[in-house]
């Protein structure tokens, strides 16, 4: 067999087609290929974008936890702060609620914990518990001339000398202002009680340097005792202010026991008061006259209004009775106003109806003299009624004069001013110096009545009497004796050249209707 060979001559023939298949699957093949190797890539892209982004946010979230910790921290230790804080501001306010800012010493408050356990303990060992209620004498002099600051630092001077004097066991308290109350615990007798008050006067008297001022001051002390005076606190308290009270009118610097019947007269004290309140709103001031007489002649030269307290179902109740309560609970002033116009007013209606009823005199108060509207309250009256005011005689205590010379003299010089007289009132009990009569412009002295009536005794106040009556004569004041009751006493009065007189002798103080008729007649 033979094989046939091409002829070089001849050529293949070329199949395009499949080549061009060939081709494209190829380039398929590629493309495929490029597009896994991109996907691969943008997987891995991914993969590695997000481990970045996870560990970026786990880096914040952890500078996050830190800062919020560190956030946590802070706070925990700021609501420590503020809780040490509330703790601090809850004790001190706790402290302040039962102590005295000013001093330190316990309040009311804790004093009425202490004194009911004090009794407790009393009850149950059989023994007493005292309570002695503190005031100071006449701080508030010290106070108005000196300051309040001066007055605060005597206080604690005070306050630190008083726990000085007590027991570790007893409890010395600020009741406010010039007031302590002491708590004296486990007391055997009612000698014990007595001998520490007079311990404690004894120690608050002691001068005081405060500051450049040497300051002396004493203290009025009521006691109270358990069981005896009360078996609770306000009891005991109110008792013991009671005796203080007592104590004060004693004349200061000096300790009083409470006794029953100082309630009784701390009751009538507070009717007394209430009255006066009543009769200020209800016209219950009542004036009676008593004639001023010429000793030479007989004649009338004046009279005095006395003021009465009237209440219902009551006698009335006598200057002597409640002045002096008046003075205390500020009432002597709108009291005064009250006599002081009624008075001129009736002076005026005696004088429209022609009688001669001479000068009226009206007795002014301590408290009154020295407010800050007595002369305006003076000329006020005078305008209002129409007074003619050389007739008006205003009756001063000379202890109301003394009390500050100065100030009290410019006073009297603007009544004088005014035209208005002056008469001291029971002169020779109190406390004027020739040179201090000779400095005031006055008028008139009038004698006081418990001078007058040792004439005829084997007293020595006669001598004072015609001293007096010399001293008038030299000064050329008028010279009237009051509570002439005898011929006797008259008889001597003349003798001496004593001017004028009042008293029983002549008549008794009068109402005003028949006081009039009396200036009709112009006879005793």
């Amino acid at each position: 067999m033979s094989i046939q060979i091409p002829s070089l001559e001849q050529k293949p023939v070329l199949d395009t087609s499949a080549l061009a298949q060939a081709l494209a699957q190829r380039e398929v093949a590629v493309t495929a290929r490029e597009a896994q190797v991109e996907q691969r890539e943008k997987a891995v892209l991914l993969l590695e974008d997000t481990a970045h982004a996870k560990t970026t946010q786990a880096q914040q979230t952890e500078a996050q936890l830190r800062e919020a910790n560190e956030h946590l921290v802070v706070a925990s230790v700021q609501a420590q702060t503020l809780t040490e804080a509330a703790e601090g501001a809850s004790a001190q306010m706790s402290y302040l609620a039962r102590h005295d800012v000013l001093t330190g010493l316990p309040n009311r408050a804790l004093l009425a914990d202490r004194l009911a356990q004090s009794m407790s303990l009393a009850q149950r060992h059989g023994q007493k518990v005292v309570l002695a209620y503190l005031d100071l004498d006449n701080f508030k002099h010290i106070n108005d001339s000196l300051g309040h600051a001066v007055g605060d630092d005597l206080l604690r001077a005070v306050a630190q000398r008083l726990n000085d004097s007590v027991r570790q066991s007893d409890t010395v308290c600020r009741q406010g202002g010039d007031e302590f109350v002491l708590l004296l615990a486990e007391v055997d007798t009612v000698k014990d009680a007595a001998r520490a008050a007079a311990m404690l006067i004894e120690a608050t008297s002691v001068p005081y340097q405060v500051g450049s001022h040497l300051l002396y001051v004493s203290a009025s002390i009521g006691l109270s005792i358990y069981p005896d005076d009360g078996s609770d606190v306000e009891t005991l308290l109110r008792n013991a202010d009671t005796a203080m009270y007592h104590a004060k009118k004693n004349g200061r610097n000096n300790f009083q026991m409470f006794s029953p019947e100082m309630n009784m007269r701390a009751a009538a004290r507070q009717s007394i008061e209430a009255s006066l309140q009543q009769a200020l709103e209800n016209d219950g001031l009542v004036l009676h006259y008593q004639p001023r007489l010429h000793l030479a002649s007989g004649k009338i030269t004046g009279a005095e209004a006395l003021v009465r307290l009237q209440r219902p179902h009551y006698p009335l109740l006598y200057p002597t009775h409640f002045v002096g309560i008046a003075e205390e609970c500020g009432l002597a002033t709108p009291v005064g106003q009250k006599v002081l116009r009624a008075a001129c007013s009736q002076a005026v209606e005696w004088a429209q109806a022609g009688l001669a009823m001479g000068r009226m005199a009206v007795n002014v108060s301590a408290a009154e003299f020295h407010g800050k509207d007595f002369l305006l309250g003076i000329q006020t009256v005078l305008d209002e009624t129409g007074l003619d005011p050389t007739t008006l005689e205003l009756e001063l205590k000379e202890s109301s004069l003394v009390q500050d010379t100065q100030p009290s003299t410019a006073i009297l010089r603007a009544l004088k001013s005014m035209g208005v007289q002056i008469a001291i009132d029971d002169f020779g009990t109190g406390y004027s110096s020739l040179d201090t009569l000779r400095r005031f412009p006055i008028d008139t002295l009038k004698i006081d009545q418990t001078l007058v009536q040792d004439i005829g005794s084997t007293g020595g106040d006669i001598q004072l009497v015609n001293a007096i009556i010399a001293v008038g004569k030299c000064l050329n004041l008028r010279v009237v004796a009051e509570g002439l009751e005898t011929l006797e006493q008259l008889s001597h009065l003349k003798s001496q050249g004593c001017t004028e007189g009042q008293g029983y002798y002549f008549c008794r103080p009068l109402a005003a209707d028949i006081y009039a008729d009396v200036l009709r007649d112009n006879a005793i």
